[in-house]
């Protein structure tokens, strides 16, 4: 059976992937399998990715919300919102976790014009300069015009940076940062340049999704007991991570999640977080 995905290819339904993101997601052999056998069972030809990631979803979030939460992680990054500035301090604070100094939207001048930058980030003697680019649609790559624009920035930048002091025993490079994922010529062109790259899924077992899942920072977008209006109080607050919110209550109060409904999404966040609330 054919099936047809964001980006409007056609491709063969695969019960192996659907099988492999719900293991991801945490389910259990028995919940995979019913899944896969509804699914199936209701499967027609064009049927979108979209229409089967959603019985899924609702099969999951019946079971276990932070199953549903996992399982809604890359749909969640892209409802952090249509400016992108959000995705940008989310990648800051991943950077943050593991160890990076950061800052966002600074305006560096380089040999020939200045430049906003997305995420500065530093680390022992590696400095880097991260361009993010978000897309809240599903089906986007990021194609070679992306690390072309960034490696040419990146050179401007780093000239001026090699003449402050100390820079010249520093290593410099330019990041690209992405929720989708890289086309074939941008992989062949940044890999060439000497650009690191981070998609969705890219570098194997490494991407940002693997990061993600590793680390245990997933954004408030993945919560299932908040409604859209209540993360995006959350979001304008600055409060982007699931960590920020287990365990503080007065911040969903003046978020305007009604009392009644509180330990439901403190539960919900705790329980996605719960390997980093072991390692305290």
């Amino acid at each position: 059976m054919f099936i047809t995905k964001a980006s409007g290819e056609k491709s063969l339904f695969s019960e192996k992937k659907l099988s492999s993101s719900l293991q991801r997601a945490g389910a259990t052999e028995d919940q995979i399998n019913s899944i896969i056998a509804e699914i199936s069972s209701q499967l027609f030809e064009g049927m979108t990715t979209k229409n089967i990631y959603r019985l899924a979803f609702k099969r999951l979030r019946e079971n276990s919300r932070p199953l549903a939460a996992r399982y809604n992680l890359k749909q969640a990054i892209m409802e952090l919102g249509p400016s992108g500035f959000p995705f940008e301090k989310y990648v800051s604070k991943i950077l943050n976790h593991q160890g990076y100094k950061t800052k966002i939207g600074e305006i560096v001048k380089g040999k020939c014009v200045s430049h906003e930058i997305d995420v500065i980030a530093e680390k022992e003697n590696n400095f880097f300069m991260i361009e993010c680019k978000y897309h809240n649609l599903p089906g986007i790559f990021c194609d070679v015009k992306i690390p072309l624009y960034i490696e040419s920035r990146f050179r401007d930048v780093e000239a001026e940076w090699m003449k402050l002091p100390g820079h010249d025993l520093k290593t410099h490079q330019g990041w690209v940062v992405t929720n989708t994922r890289f086309s074939t010529d941008a992989l062949q062109y940044g890999i060439c340049a000497g650009l690191n790259l981070l998609g969705w899924d890219y570098p194997i077992n490494a991407g940002l999704r693997d990061q993600i899942d590793s680390l245990g920072l997933y954004p408030i977008t993945c919560l299932t007991s908040l409604t859209k209006v209540e993360k995006q109080r959350l979001l304008d607050k600055g409060i982007i991570l699931c960590k920020e919110i287990y365990n503080e209550e007065k911040i969903l109060v003046a978020s305007g999640v009604k009392p009644s409904r509180i330990l439901t999404v403190m539960k919900e966040a705790q329980q996605l977080c719960k390997d980093l609330i072991l390692k305290k």
